[in-house]
C-alpha cells in the first residue's frame, strides 16, 4: 500500500483544522451565533481527530492486513462529508447563500465514519 497519498491527507485534515480553527475562534466569533460557532467547532474536533487517526493509522499500516486501505478511504470520504458540510452549513448566513441542501450529507459523513472504524475493527492483522 501506498502510504504517501494518505498522509498527505493526514496533514492536510490536520493543518485545515488548525486553520479553521482559528477562524472560528477569531474571524467569525463576532459574526456566528453561538449555536453555529458550536456546530463549526464540532465540524473542527471531527476532523482533528480523524486527521490524527489518518496518520497514526498510516504510519502503523504494517499492523494492518489489505482491507485498511478501505477504513482510510471511507475515513477521508467521511471527514469530507461530514465536517466540511457542517462548515459551510455554519456559514452559509454569512456568504449570503443557501446551502441547506448539505444537510442530509452530514449524516451520511457520520455513517462513513463510523463505517471506516467498523471496517478497521475487522482489519488487525492476527499474531501467528
Amino acid at each position: 500500500m501506498t502510504t504517501d497519498k494518505y498522509l498527505k491527507f493526514a496533514i492536510f485534515f490536520s493543518l485545515t483544522a488548525v486553520i479553521l480553527g482559528a477562524m472560528g475562534a477569531h474571524a467569525l466569533k463576532d459574526s456566528l451565533s453561538s449555536e453555529k460557532l458550536i456546530s463549526f467547532q464540532t465540524g473542527i474536533r471531527y476532523q482533528m481527530f480523524h486527521g490524527i487517526a489518518l496518520l497514526i493509522l498510516v504510519l502503523n499500516s504494517e499492523k494492518f492486513n489489505y482491507k485498511l486501505k478501505r477504513s482510510l478511504n471511507l475515513m477521508i470520504a467521511g471527514i469530507f462529508c461530514f465536517s466540511f458540510s457542517i462548515y459551510f452549513l455554519s456559514i452559509q448566513e454569512t456568504l449570503g447563500i443557501w446551502l441547506g441542501f448539505l444537510g442530509p450529507i452530514t449524516p451520511i459523513g457520520g455513517l462513513l465514519l463510523i463505517s471506516s472504524w467498523a471496517n478497521l475493527f475487522f482489519t488487525i492483522k492476527k499474531n501467528d
